[in-house]
């Protein structure tokens, strides 16, 4: 099994201290969030966690936040703003859940806020996938000015069996699915969705979690450093622009 997200919160962070609640509704046990350190920088941190052993999972409801777990994150990332703090998210998650309470709680509403107040929050990000980067469960902690992407996590707006199911009515197809999509690390790092590769050990990042977290400690850390002293008015220049370009291309004719 991959490493979690609180798994290199334990191998990268130090000092960590949760913090718990949205001031709102109540707790979110998907979406840890808390103050740090990282190579003795002050941070906050905020991810997606899925839980192992199945009672585990329950709480954790496999990664999938509820509108409370999006905005405990965004509480958090005012408090890191407020205290000129940097802020990092982990992302790991299928999807925000998408069940009848997290309806009538506003999900969408809630993940659509953060992603514009994070555009917003005038202080460094740092974002990491390091397995699942699911739709918009993702994007609602991934808004960042520099986001990381483990080797061999994905990245996407839908899975490939989900995708799959769509247009072909077949999980079968859910191989030429993902090969469409490119939601791979290598084609979403040349079409600049993503803005570094973190590698993992050979056989991937559960066969050795100590090398797999000291890479990615080392790429955050790295990260950091190249933009915490930014002036903040040019840092949300660039976080704006580089997400205004995604998906631009050129038509012309042959």
């Amino acid at each position: 099994m991959r490493p979690m997200m609180l798994d290199y919160v334990a191998s990268c962070f130090e000092e960590f201290i949760e913090l718990h609640g949205d001031r709102h509704i109540g707790d979110d046990a998907a979406m840890p969030a808390g103050l740090a350190r990282i190579a003795g920088q002050r941070c906050v941190v905020i991810g997606h966690e899925k839980g192992r052993e199945t009672r585990e999972k329950l709480r954790r409801n496999f990664g999938s936040a509820n509108p409370e777990g999006y905005r405990k994150a965004l509480r958090v990332m005012r408090m890191a703003e407020k205290f000129g703090l940097p802020v990092v998210t982990i992302i790991d998650t299928p999807g925000a859940y998408p069940g009848i309470g997290a309806e009538e709680r506003n999900i969408a509403e809630a993940i659509a806020f953060n992603l514009r107040e994070m555009m917003l929050l005038r202080t460094p990000v740092v974002a990491a996938v390091i397995g699942e980067g699911g739709s918009g469960g993702a994007l609602g902690i991934g808004v960042a000015d520099r986001v990381l992407m483990m080797e061999n996590a994905y990245y996407s707006v839908i899975s490939p069996e989900g995708c799959a199911a769509i247009l072909w009515k077949d999980r079968k197809h859910a191989q030429e699915a993902a090969e469409a999509m490119k939601l791979d690390a290598n084609n979403l790092n040349r079409l600049e969705v993503i803005d570094e590769i973190v590698p993992e050990p050979k056989n991937g990042a559960h066969s050795d979690p100590a090398v797999a977290a000291d890479l990615l400690k080392a790429a955050i850390v790295r990260n950091l450093k190249d933009i915490v002293n930014v002036p903040i008015d040019e840092l949300l220049e660039r976080r704006y622009a580089k997400f205004r370009r995604m998906g631009q291309f050129d038509e012309t004719e042959s």
